[in-house]
Parts: C-alpha cells; structure tokens; sequence
C-alpha cells in the first residue's frame, strides 16, 4: 500500500515536470517569434495581435478543461492579468535599456526564485536530490541566458532596477495563478489574458500617435500569442501537479528554447556558457525528477 503510494505520488511529480518542460519550452519560443514580430514595427503593434490571438486559444480550451468563474478565480485570474500587463511593459523597457545578455538573466533568475520563496513558504519540502537540484537549475537559468559579455557595458542602476522589477511582476503572474482554486479549470487563464488585452489595448490608445505606421508581422504575432497561452496552460497543470518551487524554476529554463531556436532559424552562435548552460539544465532536471 505505502509503495503503491509512492509511485502514484512519484508519477505526479514526474509529470509535473514534463509539463513545466513543455511549459519552459513554449515561453520560449513565444519570446522568440515576439522578438522577431517586434523588429518590423512598435513592440505595442506585436502585443495587440499576440494578445487576441491568446485569448481566441483559452476560450477554445475552455470545452476542453472546463472552467469556473468563482470570486477567487476572478480575483486571482485579474490578478495575474495585471501582473502579465505590467511584466510586458517592464521587461521590453528592460531590454530596450540593456545590455540584453546581463539583464535577461537577471530577470529570469528573479522570476524564479520569488515562486521559490513562497512555495516553501507554503511548506513544500524538497528531498536531497531536489535541494542540490534546485539551486543548480538556478545556475542554468543564467548561463543558458547569458552570451560570452566581451566588450559589453555594465547595466546602470535604472536598467538594474527595471529588470528585478520585470522579474517580480512575471513571478507575481506565475504565484497569482498558482493561488487560483485547482477545481477552475483555465478560467483563471481566460480572465488573465481578457484583463492583460484590455490593459494593453488601453495602453496602445493612449500612446496611439507613438506607435508609428509599420505593420506588425500577423502570422508570426498571432502564433507567439497562441504558444504563449500554451506555456501558461502547461505551467498551470504543472503547478496543480506538483511544487510551485520546482515548476517555477523549470519553466524559468526558457531561454534554452529561445536560444536553440535563434542557432537554429538566424544562425547565430551558441556561446560556451550557454552550451554548459544547457548542460547544467539536463543535470538539474534529472535530479528534481528524482526528488
């Protein structure tokens, strides 16, 4: 009975990991093909057809997983809008600053240690393997983040600032849905991503007349909004599934995909701290699989 237990229980945990892996990956690759979306026209313009598209994929999964709309998926699901809002705002104003390869590990590696935080706040506990393979998936977040930094200015205190603040807010979304009641399918996802479009929507026609007259690229806009609904389903079954301290630092091993994909569609070299990076990721996620 006890061992029957345990691996009903060791099942969940492994598959709470295989989905913030899915989960990592899709957050990758949606920065990616934002990024790309971003090039052609103001980032606002890549955003307003990401977010629509976004949320068409959570209303199509609503038949799907179900949803309910109690007051606390509400309170929560806004909550995680407001927060997914301000995360845009903060990390593209964070990039914009730079330089990338040093702000961009800072924030990931904030985005996942908060969760942390409350997680074991919560009173999740970790087994021997989890507590070497945490913080080691920590160290991987930053190196598959981070290029080779030769010749790169230090970022100033405002850049600093701005992207521990990106990093509270994406950790803040990813917390906020965590607290969402496990019995409301993806309503807390619907009522996020309504609230994040309408703010953004909102910020677009206030900064109307910055935006300029380029045209974003649709097709590559829409599908990074449809994988971004994907990572944020995968990371809430994830986190239903197991520790919010484990799941969260997996996903936070997004870059890799980002990474992986620019090597692979622009051709651009993978350094050698991203290559051990990667490395390192392998090492942490067998070790949180035995946890």
């Amino acid at each position: 009975m006890v061992q029957s237990f345990h691996c009903h229980f060791k099942g969940f945990l492994v598959l709470a990991l295989l989905l913030a892996l899915g989960s990592s990956l899709a957050y990758g690759c949606a920065d990616f093909l934002g990024g790309l979306g971003a090039r052609t026209a103001h980032v606002l313009r890549t955003v307003m057809i990401a977010a629509p598209a976004s949320l068409a994929v959570e209303l199509l999964l609503w038949p799907v997983f179900g949803a309910s709309f109690s007051a606390q998926t509400v309170l929560w699901g806004a909550a995680s809008g407001v927060a997914s809002a301000a995360a845009f705002a903060l990390l593209y104003k964070t990039l914009a600053i730079g330089p990338m390869n040093v702000l961009s590990p800072v924030t990931a590696l904030v985005s996942a240690v908060l969760p942390v935080g409350v997680g074991l706040a919560q009173g999740e506990h970790l087994g021997l393997s989890g507590l070497v393979g945490l913080p080691l998936a920590l160290v991987a977040v930053v190196l598959v983040s981070a290029g080779h930094g030769a010749g790169t200015a230090g970022p100033s205190r405002t850049a600093l600032l701005l992207a521990f603040g990106a990093g509270g807010v994406i950790a803040l979304q990813l917390v906020f849905l965590h607290q969402a009641p496990s019995d409301s399918g993806v309503g807390p996802l619907i009522i996020g991503r309504a609230v994040s479009s309408a703010v953004t929507l909102a910020a677009a026609g206030l900064m109307y007349r910055r935006l300029g007259s380029e045209k974003p690229a649709y097709a590559m806009s829409a599908t990074a909004g449809v994988l971004d609904s994907v990572a944020n389903l995968l990371f809430l079954l994830a986190a239903r599934s197991g520790d919010l301290a484990v799941v969260a630092v997996v996903t936070a091993l997004y870059p890799a995909g980002t990474v992986l994909l620019a090597r692979t569609v622009l051709a651009e070299r993978i350094h050698r701290t991203q290559f051990v990076g990667l490395g390192t990721a392998a090492v942490a996620v067998s070790l949180l699989a035995l946890t």
